[in-house]
């Protein structure tokens, strides 16, 4: 990052003087004379401060302050006036001006508030590059799939994006709905504040209703202070439900009042929380079939459905399973400092039969699976778990061939784990005991 520095002043002699005295501390000058010169410049460069005279003979400085940020939200502004006013100057610091001084003064005070600006300006792009980073990573662009479904979905998920609404994710498990609410997010006016995601499975009643609304000190056993609760992590933000289905009929009532008033009331509190946080919220389940048989509430259902999304599950999206796969092949494999992997035809076409009720969650832990067993540049078929074999061994009338299948996949897996047993069993998707058991057999 160079350290560049804009000045727009009217009376030519003094722009050129203070440039002076500002590059001979190292930094890259750019002049204009005009307010409309100097966003010319400001648009064309990369400028971290701009010192502006107020009165210009197109727009006063202090205005030009707005027009500036708006190009460069991390520039900071340094006014400078021969004649300084009260008025003038909170209106500039209101405008995100970073200081406003006399010219009477600015000999002695201009360098070091330079460099004060120039530090606060780099933080800000650095932090600005971070967050726009962040937003790449979790835009719609990083939502993989080229079937009219999946399409579908993400053209809906961006039209509401832009809006405040309330919307609620459908889909069987696996099928990416956390990826879809933080894309919802990062592509809404709230995407520089906080995303907030909370599995509602994950937690019983209690612990739940004070992770989500907080609670005060001594409203139980263990409350030995004040907490804030995740709506309030959230505020300004996102907050995302994931498996609101399995909320309780009390915490929903505390819920639907969040989206009527956006208050609540901590656990142990008697005053209200007010909060300004957008929900979003996902399930496996049919919600409306539950809400109309009591096991939901009617009324949450409704304003939780103002805006559905269905996402479709990897079996109604066939054409993106490779897509899909090669993606994930290419991120295992960078991950393991692997060389650029294929997949051969016969490894594609199981693939492509295969039920996949785990949906991309599935297919995501299938392709690190073999990944890690694979030997050469090549993935194969022979790599694949016993259960993608089934079909093709039971069509052969040769049961024995699974239990070959399944001994090899097994002994690859303990050779890559060097024999640890339990991480084993991680990789393989069963229990300790299982794992013990098919050892034992085989043996």
């Amino acid at each position: 990052m160079q350290n560049t520095v804009l000045i727009i002043d009217d009376e030519k002699k003094i722009c050129s003087l203070l440039a002076r005295i500002i590059e001979l501390e190292g930094f890259k000058v750019f002049q204009a004379n005009t307010g409309k010169e100097g966003l010319k410049v400001l648009a064309a460069q990369d400028v971290y401060v701009v010192i502006s005279d107020v009165k210009l003979p197109d727009i006063n400085g202090v205005e030009l302050v707005k027009e500036i940020k708006k190009i460069k939200p991390y520039a900071e502004v340094i006014n400078l006036t021969a004649f300084g006013t009260i008025q003038d100057g909170v209106m500039a610091m209101r405008n995100g001006a970073f200081d406003y001084i006399t010219k009477g003064d600015d000999n002695d005070k201009i360098i070091p508030l330079v460099y004060k600006a120039m530090d606060k300006a780099k933080l800000q792009f650095r932090v600005s590059e971070l967050e726009n980073k962040v937003a790449r990573k979790y835009d719609f662009s990083a939502i993989l799939g080229q079937s009219k479904a999946i399409k579908e979905a993400i053209s809906l998920s961006e039209k509401v994006s832009g809006t405040d609404t309330t919307v609620l994710l459908l889909g069987e498990t696996g099928t990416g709905k956390e990826v879809f609410a933080q894309a919802i997010h990062y592509e809404s006016l709230r995407k520089t504040k906080p995303f907030v995601a909370v599995n509602c499975s994950g937690f019983n009643h209690e612990l739940l209703e004070s992770e989500l609304f907080g609670h005060k000190v001594g409203a139980f056993t263990g409350a030995i202070r004040d907490k804030k609760g995740l709506l309030e992590e959230a505020n300004e933000g996102t907050i995302f439900l994931d498996e609101i289905g399995e909320m309780n009929l009390d915490l929903q009532a505390k819920l639907l009042r969040v989206l009527e008033n956006q208050t609540f009331i901590k656990v142990g509190d008697t005053q209200t929380s007010k909060v300004n946080v957008r929900i979003i919220a996902a399930t496996n389940r049919d919600l409306k079939a539950e809400a109309e048989s009591g096991k939901f509430r009617l009324d949450l259902y409704y304003r939780l459905s103002v805006f559905s999304i269905e996402l479709p599950p990897l079996s109604q999206r066939k054409s993106d399973i490779i897509l899909i796969a090669k993606h994930y092949l290419k991120e295992f494999a960078n991950k393991v400092n692997k060389p650029q992997l294929t997949m051969d035809d016969d490894f594609c076409d199981l693939l492509l039969k295969h039920n996949w009720k785990g949906n991309i969650r599935e297919l995501k832990n299938v392709i690190e699976r073999v990944v890690i067993l694979a030997d050469g540049n090549s993935i194969t078929a022979n790599l694949l778990p016993y259960e993608f074999h089934v079909a093709e061994i039971a069509s052969e009338g040769d049961m024995m061939k699974l239990e070959t299948v399944e001994k090899q996949h097994i002994d690859k897996i303990l050779k890559y784990t060097g024999g640890n047993k339990t991480e084993t069993a991680r990789l393989l998707g069963i229990g300790l005991t299982t794992l013990y058991r098919k050892i034992e057999n085989k043996d």
